[in-house]
């Protein structure tokens, strides 16, 4: 038989040649009558040692017991892998082993601790489940990629059950009893007892016994604690920063999570910076004339910051991160130091005045903001996205104030634009309703070569201003005047006494700030200038923009190309900036500027409007804008009240500008050309109200693109722009449509009154026989005097215009002059009676006036003049069928005129009576002879 060697199997089918489809195995939703998902609820809450009993009830049970989702749990509950706690449960085994090496492992009773996992293998006719130690062994044996959640799980109870035992020693032996089985390493000690408490915890009940024995590990734990911080208050004292580490990790680990943690939190209260509130005096940040000086604070917040990076340093090399010891010291120097410091400041500063309130409120959130500054410093783990609890620190501090603040910062800002608008409602605008002679020198957009050139300047030099820094945190300055050379790039002459003031308040000293004007209301109230000084800027003979106005959208000269002079004086309250453009000529004694300055009329609407007052409301709203920048960042709640309060403010100021000023301002000088008549002036070239309009159209010009550019810089990275539904960008289109209406009414009255002036310059300076000369008479061809006076009038108004509002609004304007300078024209010649040689002088006046109606470029009105000079035509036809003829050729004048329409015209011939007949029948075909029956 040994001979015979076995047959090898054969292969009966060729590989794939059968497919075969396996039968879906049947999967039990229920076990018994219930559900698997209730057995899996019921089996992960079952304490281990009744899992054995579990398994035994049924072949399914015990399947299920086995289960990974079960084992899954538990092996989560023991937070092993949550707590990186692998390397503290291979110690344990390294040691239990080296200690099994060493001598016979010691018997333990089994009636004092169940072996849950013993009864697995003696129930008769159930699957077999292997011990706790036949599980260890597979699992020794087993790939770690195989590893199961159930194997991991009974190998940490394993080895965790075999520390146990010393936990039924008396409580003052527990630790010593332990000591053997967790080494001696603190740290250790510490990482083996969380590890045991996680293991005796009520989701596991590893034993039967397990709260008796939980109870005892606490109360070790609580001994173990105690000896930690013994050990760490030792170590401090001695600077041992080694000790303290190894003693503060240890304690962290051991801390249940719940309540403050005790080490941090006495280490904490033993800074002495808690108790040194006495040092530190905060209403020594007032100066013996009640107005702010930090430079005590800074002191104080030296200190501060002196400690947080002295404890700071050390809380971060002693404690873990993760007890957060750092944030937790450095709030409570917040609240209770520097917060206490600050309270008592706010209170002083409220009751001297608001406006040293606001000031004091925003200066020292400022200083406060440094401990943000050294926290990041300290410890990385405040950079980046951990910066947020370092601004906490801080922010909620500083929530107690922040209601109060708030408030009172629209309030006086209301206050503050109510002193400005009675101030001017006072003085400038009472002068002007009055009439009253205003002294000193008067230069005007209107007077410039190039208004729009001129705006531009005052704009660059507008946001200069708005670009130079603002003073938070008020401290002590030297005496005297601080010269700033080249922050001022041009500006504008003044218009009035508001644009020399306006000017003015381009001084950047004004605008940076300082200790020793806190009061805006107050000071609003008390910027005067002096009569007779201000600020005066000569601008050189620049070339003329492109026809149709320029927009305030060009180049801005940039501030390096201007040569600034600036001149500081501690006797005036105002500054004189003379710019002077390189390589630009000096304007001719013969400019147009020259002869403009004597023009000047007696009534003075162009003092309606200031840049001054714009100028000061954006001043207090800057003011105002700055210091809720301070707390731009908050989050939560206040960050919305904050940006909300940013919102208010700008639309408050636009409010003011708006009703307060502009809509007042045009509306009486609306009312002052309506009331304006041209036979009670000896002047006749120009009409002083509308020149003044002008003026006032050139200065709101100025006003909203200023707003327009205080909006880009002050608001535009608070709000989204394109939002139409958002409240500023709603009020400041409301604020830009208000100036459009009050522009277009007061451009429809001085559109009257100009075209008032226009008609009364053709009655008085036309003489009565212009058209009808004498037959001797010499003939001149060119335009007579009214005339020529009418288009000079025509002519200077329409320029003025140029440059200080849209092409669309001077388009309009254009062509509501010609329709009506149309019709002034068609009446005054229905009132002459025109001769063949007058008839010429007919045609003259009307080329003229058709020249000067081409040159402003609307299309529709330069048709309708056209039509208006081939009128002029039947005023120079001799024969009356020939003029008859004429007249019925409706087509000759583009459908302008009906033949009744030029009937009318010819009858203002001299000869009218000689050819009427003539040309009645010619047109009508009438015949009074034959036609006509008397009876």
């Amino acid at each position: 038989m040994d001979k015979f060697t076995a047959l090898e199997p054969t292969r009966l089918y060729a590989s794939g040649s059968i497919k075969r489809t396996s039968r879906p195995s049947t999967v039990s939703r229920s076990i018994g009558k219930l559900p698997v998902d209730l057995h899996f609820l019921v089996l992960s809450h079952l304490p281990i040692p009744d899992i054995p009993a579990y398994a035994r009830a049924s072949k399914a049970t015990a399947d299920l017991s086995r289960n990974e989702k079960a084992w899954e749990r538990r092996w989560n509950d023991l937070g092993i892998t949550r707590h990186a706690l692998d390397d503290t449960l291979d110690d344990l085994e390294s040691k239990q082993k080296a200690k099994a090496r060493s001598r016979s492992p010691p018997t333990i009773p089994v009636d004092s601790l169940d072996d849950e996992f013993g009864e697995f293998t003696s129930a008769p006719g159930m699957p077999s489940v292997p011990s706790l130690s036949a599980a260890f062994t597979s699992f020794a044996d087993v790939p770690p990629g195989k590893h199961t959640f159930r194997l991991r799980y009974m190998r940490a109870h394993s080895i965790l059950r075999k520390c146990l035992h010393p936990l039924l020693q008396p409580p003052h032996a527990v630790l010593s009893a332990l000591t053997p089985l967790i080494g001696s390493s603190l740290l250790f000690q510490a990482r083996s007892l969380r590890l045991l408490t996680f293991f005796l915890s009520p989701r596991i009940q590893p034993v039967r016994n397990w709260d008796i024995l939980l109870a005892a590990l606490k109360a070790a734990i609580d001994r173990f604690d105690a000896s930690l911080l013994t050990a760490f208050d030792s170590a401090d004292s001695r600077g041992d920063e080694v000790m303290m580490k190894e003693a503060a990790h240890a304690s962290w680990q051991v801390w249940p999570g719940v309540g403050d943690w005790e080490m941090g939190k006495v280490w904490a209260e033993k800074r002495e910076i808690l108790y040194e509130q006495g040092r530190w005096n905060p209403l020594a940040n007032f100066t013996n004339e009640n107005t702010l000086d930090f430079t005590p604070m800074d002191e104080f917040m030296a200190s501060i910051i002196h400690a947080l990076e002295e404890y700071g340093t050390r809380a971060v090399l002693v404690f873990p991160p993760s007890a957060g010891v750092l944030i937790g010291f450095a709030e409570r120097v917040a609240n209770e130091v520097v917060g206490e410091y600050i309270a008592p400041l706010l209170t002083r500063a409220r009751e001297i005045s608001n406006a040293l309130y606001l000031t004091a409120v925003a200066a020292s959130f400022r200083e406060s903001w440094r401990i943000v500054d050294v926290l990041t410093t300290v410890s990385s783990d405040f950079s980046g996205e951990g910066k947020n609890k370092a601004e906490d620190v801080v922010f909620m501090m500083f929530e107690s104030h922040m209601d109060e603040y708030l408030d009172e910062e629209i309030e006086s800002l209301k206050q503050a634009f109510e002193v400005v608008c009675k101030e001017w409602d006072r003085s400038t605008l009472a002068l002007a309703s009055h009439g009253a002679s205003i002294q000193g020198q008067q230069n005007r957009f209107l007077n410039a070569q190039n208004p729009a050139l001129m705006k531009r300047t005052v704009l660059a030099s507008f946001t200069d201003m708005l670009l130079l820094p603002v003073t938070i945190v008020p401290r002590t300055v030297g005496a005297g005047v601080v010269a700033v050379g080249g922050a001022v790039g041009g500006a504008v002459g003044a218009v009035g006494t508001g644009m020399v003031q306006g000017i003015a308040m381009l001084n950047p000293q004004r605008w940076v700030g300082g200790a020793g004007s806190v009061d805006s209301a107050k000071e609003y109230a008390s910027y005067r200038s002096a009569e007779g000084e201000g600020a005066i800027f000569e601008i050189g003979a620049y070339e003329d923009q492109e026809e149709g106005g320029e927009g305030l959208d060009d180049t801005i000269p940039p501030s390096s190309a201007r040569d600034v002079t600036v001149i500081t004086s501690t006797s005036a309250a105002t500054t004189s900036l003379v710019p002077r453009t390189s390589g630009t000529p000096e304007p001719p004694a013969t400019s147009v500027s020259t002869t403009k300055r004597k023009l000047v009329p007696t009534e003075k609407l162009d003092l309606l409007l200031s840049l001054d007052v714009a100028l000061q409301l954006i001043h207090a709203d800057r003011d105002a804008l700055k210091r809720l920048e301070t707390f731009a960042s908050y989050p939560g709640w206040y960050g919305t009240r904050v940006r909300e309060t940013i919102e208010e403010a700008f639309c408050e100021m636009l409010g003011v500008l708006s009703n307060r000023h502009l809509e007042r301002g045009f509306g009486i000088a609306t009312e002052r050309m309506n009331s304006y008549k041209p036979a009670e002036h000896e002047e006749t070239t120009n009409v002083a109200p509308l020149l003044q309009f002008f003026e006032l159209v050139h200065v709101g010009d100025t006003i909203q693109s200023m707003v327009q550019v205080f909006f880009d810089k002050a608001l535009a990275p608070y709000i989204d722009k394109t939002d139409f539904l958002n409240m500023v960008v709603r009020e400041k289109k409301r604020f830009e449509n208000t100036l459009d209406d009050c522009v277009a009414a007061g451009l429809n009255a001085g559109t009257q009154v100009l075209m008032n002036q226009v008609e009364h310059i053709i009655l008085t300076l036309t003489k009565p026989r212009e058209y009808y000369p004498p037959e001797d008479a010499p003939q001149e061809l060119g335009p007579t005097k009214g005339c020529t006076e009418a288009i000079r009038c025509l002519d200077m108004h329409c320029k003025l215009l140029k440059g200080s509002t849209s092409k669309e609004v001077l388009e309009v304007f254009y062509q509501e002059v010609g329709i009506r300078l149309l019709a002034i024209l068609q009446k005054h010649i229905k009132r002459q009676i025109i001769s063949l040689n007058g008839g010429f002088q007919v045609i003259a006046d009307l080329n003229a006036y058709y020249s000067f109606i081409v040159s402003l470029k609307v299309v529709s009105v330069t048709a309708d003049f056209s039509h208006l000079k081939m009128l002029g035509h039947v005023f120079v036809v001799e024969e009356a069928k020939d003029l008859a003829q004429i007249v019925r050729d409706v087509t000759r004048y583009g459908g302008a005129y009906r033949p009744e329409d030029i009937y009318e015209f010819i009858q203002r011939r001299a000869d009218w009576k000689k050819i009427e007949k003539t040309v009645d029948k010619t047109m009508y075909n009438l015949s009074f002879k034959e036609d006509c029956i008397i009876c």
